[in-house]
């Protein structure tokens, strides 16, 4: 496809909404208590039930809530503060908890009146973010949930439906969410609406749930019962899971799954109404006079000596399935959330029925507006940068087209010599013969030595390991094979053929080699030996090479021109953290910087801290270790440092500029008290729900994406800081998702396009690969290396901990050797 006029101003379509009518008028807010405590859902359930019950002690005012502590008026109610009790008919709860209350009592306190003056100031760039402001646009976010959540499953700002669902297997099904927020822009207010899909436990009869999570068709081939095994797979899936009885299709009592009973509902005893040992089968039979279909399962145990058998219990719809998927389930809901951009707008329209703006009380009795269809917004296409390859190659520059391109009749800029080496192989011959093994190894080798690395070693000794073995002893064993092969040259790079499973073998792996012996390793899984692709060990050797100290390709001066101009290097900085729910975990910090002027080559430096904890505790020293690598390795200064920073919300940007900003200030004037070079402090975000569309056929690539190098930076942007949208890569599947970039601080002078420009320029020169890809390298190499540290649990680590031990930062790294090169790719 021909590319449209580059920089040519174009139209997009965005899931941003706008707000076509403010109130206009103060919001009242109250501050709102309910007793006893119980969750957000039943919170609004007693605020409905309150609601309904005093229209007339209310005024006729219809109030919203957020489930928790927050109310809003339209108007001032009658009164300032007062209690109210509320009670609910028929609360039904597990048996295994306490029975929630029926009465509540609610307690109303005027909090302050919302002067919406001060948001239409801000909008119109005419004054700045007050609480005033915040305020208002948390009103409005609770102004179009409150009937919503009232209907749906909600998490924040997400309502899910079962409408359109689709089973992702073993009783588990994917539910289609609808995220909506309040977005001040320029000028205006704007609602983004994004789709966000989720597990939920399939609703209906149990015994069909434990069917499917054994895999089989249906419950009549359960008739053999269940082994040890197969009992506890169930009992683990449901543990937790919420029911309801069939005993009496008048009473559905609600119940929790505490376990499954080791015996069948045959075989389990207990003591029945008089005293004397009875089975579950016959119990149930004499009660309710229902034989049992299934007496050979196990019964659900809800509480002590309270037995069900499995088919008198039904599944409560709307349960959210927390657990980690299986990589089918995985598989099938990439399938269900992967939509192309048509059909992603598509549905995103749709969502507007569930959302309702147009028939919602709540936003007519607030005077607000909402327009149904998507905002049109002004973007611009960047032009290509030019990729520089060595000299001696056929094709020594290329400019992409479509955002890739491939490594045919090219050489890296600067090709690594491997001279000692070794294979280590962690399946056995008759998995893996060695003549698969030297067929893969004589086409990477053509393939590096095609893209210019020099492979002197063409025939590297060929070692098998144990995958469940002493890794640590295996890859020593590797090691020293390499270097007697190679009459005593220190060897250089193992690679590592693994099964195609077991992360946990490839961390051991990167734990030995990086921090242990100090030599390169690279990881390809078998399946990728046995027919060896051009472009897959084209990919292996970009890895290589710049793990031996190489370089691949850089950008032409004039695409680079501002770190042309002066030495200039380039930082990104992220902070890994635990797994959810995990509160003892550490966060994992990392910061990436460019060790020459082309910022072709990285170099990164990994502290440890307290779980959790955004700020990077000991960055000034990360910072001053990186200046002075950029330093040994080109002899110059940096006089300009392009900080970027990954992944940080809104609500921290303050105090993130003061201690970050501080830090790399501090690390600059400790290494001389007059070095300051010009500073600028760049957040990149990915965690967002903008999404753009394209409105021409020829604005869209290949998979119906905006084509790289979109960026928008005005209408749904910032009323007035220097923040822009920009999406660097190309679709490949589903519905892309561009880069947010914010300023906070910048001593450089930016203008947009520039800024823009640049990190859309580097986006090319990411080492793994040869496309464009969605963030700026650093960034990238700083999340690897984060995620590399996590792999480094069992390193030696020296602990520096602050009075209390409530700060902590361990520092710990690679073997120096590894240090100058790019070991974390």
């Amino acid at each position: 496809m021909k590319r449209p006029i580059e920089r040519e101003p174009i139209k997009v379509r965005t899931n941003f909404f706008e707000v076509t009518k403010l109130p206009k008028t103060k919001i009242t807010h109250y501050d709102v208590t309910i007793s006893p405590v119980v969750p957000p859902r039943l919170n609004r359930k007693v605020f409905a039930c309150f609601s309904e019950e005093n229209k007339r002690i209310l005024g006729g005012v219809k109030p919203v809530y957020d489930g928790k502590t927050n109310m809003f008026t339209h108007i001032p109610l009658p009164f300032e503060a007062a209690s109210f009790i509320v009670k609910l008919e028929k609360v039904n709860a597990p048996v295994a908890k306490l029975r929630p209350p029926e009465i509540f009592k609610i307690v109303i306190r005027k909090a302050r009146d919302i002067n919406m003056e001060d948001l239409f100031q801000f909008l119109n760039a005419k004054g700045n973010m007050t609480n005033n402001c915040k305020m208002a646009i948390n009103a409005m976010n609770i102004i179009i949930s409150h009937e919503v959540s009232a209907k749906y499953p909600t998490l924040r700002n997400l309502y899910y439906t079962s409408h359109g669902s689709r089973s992702l297997g073993e009783g588990i099904e994917a539910w289609q969410g609808y995220y909506q927020s309040a977005h001040p822009t320029r000028g205006k207010m704007m609602i983004n609406i994004d789709l966000r899909a989720t597990a939920f436990y399939e609703g209906g009869p149990l015994i069909q749930m434990v069917a499917r999570i054994l895999g089989r068709r249906s419950p009549n081939d359960l008739c053999r019962g269940l082994s040890d095994r197969e009992r506890q797979k169930v009992e683990k899936r449901i543990k937790n899971l919420r029911i309801s009885d069939n005993c009496k299709p008048e009473i559905r009592r609600k119940f929790k799954i505490v376990k499954l009973t080791q015996t069948s509902a045959s075989n389990t005893m207990f003591d029945g109404d008089n005293g004397n040992k009875i089975d579950v089968k016959t119990y149930f039979q004499n009660k309710y006079n229902r034989s049992l279909l299934y007496p050979f399962l196990p019964c659900v145990v809800v509480r002590k000596n309270n037995y069900l058998p499995i088919e008198f219990c039904n599944v409560i719809p709307e349960q959210r399935y927390m657990r980690k998927l299986n990589e089918i389930q995985t598989a099938n809901m990439i399938k269900f959330t992967h939509q192309p951009p048509s059909a992603r707008a598509n549905n995103i329209l749709a969502g507007l029925d569930v959302l309702n703006y147009r028939n919602n009380v709540c936003l007519r009795q607030f005077g607000m507006e909402i327009s149904n269809n998507m905002a049109v917004v002004n973007a611009r296409i960047l032009p290509t940068p030019t990729i520089q390859y060595h000299q001696s190659s056929r094709k020594n520059r290329v400019q992409p087209n479509g955002g890739s391109w491939n490594l045919r009749d090219k050489k890296v800029i600067n090709g690594a010599t491997l001279s000692s080496w070794s294979v280590l192989a962690f399946l056995n011959s008759k998995i893996l013969p060695d003549r698969v093994i030297k067929l893969f190894v004589r086409e990477l080798i053509t393939t590096c030595q095609d893209t210019g690395m020099n492979i002197s070693e063409r025939n590297p000794p060929i070692f098998r390991a144990n995958p469940i073995g002493d890794t640590e002893e295996s890859l020593k064993k590797a090691w020293l094979k390499a270097g007697d092969k190679a009459w005593g040259v220190k060897p250089q790079l193992i690679l590592c053929i693994l099964p195609n499973y077991g992360s946990d073998l490839y961390a051991e792996i990167k734990r030995v080699s990086d921090t242990v012996i100090g030599v390169a390793t690279q990881c390809v899984q078998s399946i990728h030996t046995r027919n060896p692709k051009k472009q897959y060990c084209a990919n292996v050797c970009l890895k290589i090479n710049v793990k031996l100290g190489g370089e691949n390709s850089f950008l032409i001066p004039e695409h680079i021109q501002f770190l042309a101009d002066e030495p200039t290097i380039l930082m990104g900085a992220g902070v890994t953290h635990p797994w959810s729910g995990d509160n003892e975990g550490l966060s994992y910090a990392a910061l990436c910087g460019s060790v020459n002027v082309k910022a072709s080559h990285y170099a990164a430096s990994i502290r440890v801290q307290l779980g959790h904890t955004e700020i990077i505790t000991n960055l000034a020293n990360m910072v001053k270790e990186l200046l002075k690598t950029f330093y040994q390795t080109c002899g110059l200064k940096p006089k300009k440092i392009i900080f970027y920073r990954d992944s940080v919300s809104k609500s921290q940007f303050k105090f993130l500029l003061k201690s970050e900003l501080t830090a790399i200030k501090a690390a600059c004037q400790s290494l001389e008290a007059d070095y300051r070079p010009t500073i600028t402090f760049v957040v990149i975000q990915k965690r967002h729900h903008t999404r753009f569309f394209p409105m021409e056929r020829k604005y869209a690539d290949r998979s119906g994406n905006c084509l790289p190098g979109t960026v928008v930076d005005m209408d749904i942007t910032h009323p007035f800081e220097f923040d822009f949208y920009l999406l660097s890569h190309a679709g490949l599947h589903g519905t892309s998702r561009p880069t947010y970039y914010q300023v906070l601080y910048d001593e450089n002078r930016f203008d947009a396009n520039r800024l823009q420009t640049l990190s859309y320029n580097l986006c090319h020169i990411y080492a793994r690969c040869t496309r464009a890809v969605s963030l700026v390298p650093p960034i990238y190499y700083a999340r690897l290396a984060a995620k590399r540290a996590r792999l480094y649990s069992f390193c030696n680590a020296d602990t520096e901990s602050s009075e209390g031990g409530k700060n902590v930062a361990i520092t710990f790294e690679a073997v120096e050797e590894l240090r100058k090169v790019m070991y974390f790719i």
